[in-house]
């Protein structure tokens, strides 16, 4: 099975970049907790990824279907508990417009059985995709 590697450098006192391929994102803490506030925490770059993982996957099933999607979003909600701290349940909500009524659910679908991170949340928290 192939591998993927990231590497996480830090950058200063709070921040570091990671990079993945060509592509690098910066996280960082707020300042009230510290940081500098130059990218997003950690857990918010979770469930980002959880976003941009479905929402690829989302976008290329409507392709191989010549079915055209505009406007689509992934509203993700993550609920947190302490000690230790992670998310307990991680909630998203698809919408878009979409030209075949009807088909965003099929595609919703299609995408949550094909995104590796769903898949890989799904085992381990609450997880659940529905569209708005």
């Amino acid at each position: 099975m192939p591998t993927v590697h990231i590497t996480v450098d830090q950058m200063d006192h709070s921040s570091s970049r990671g990079q993945a391929g060509d592509h690098s994102h910066i996280m960082d803490r707020p300042e009230a907790k510290g940081g500098q506030n130059k990218g997003p925490m950690g857990g918010q770059t979770l469930l980002m990824g959880l976003g941009g993982c479905f929402m690829s996957n989302l976008l290329a099933a409507a392709k191989a279907r010549n079915i055209e999607i505009n406007n689509a979003r992934a509203k993700i909600e993550g609920e947190l508990a302490d000690a230790p701290a992670r998310y307990t349940d991680i909630h998203m909500t698809v919408t878009a417009q979409c030209s075949v009524p009807g088909e965003l659910e099929k595609l919703v679908t299609i995408a949550e059985r094909g995104c590796i991170v769903a898949n890989t949340l799904a085992n381990a928290v609450n997880l659940t995709i529905k569209c708005g």
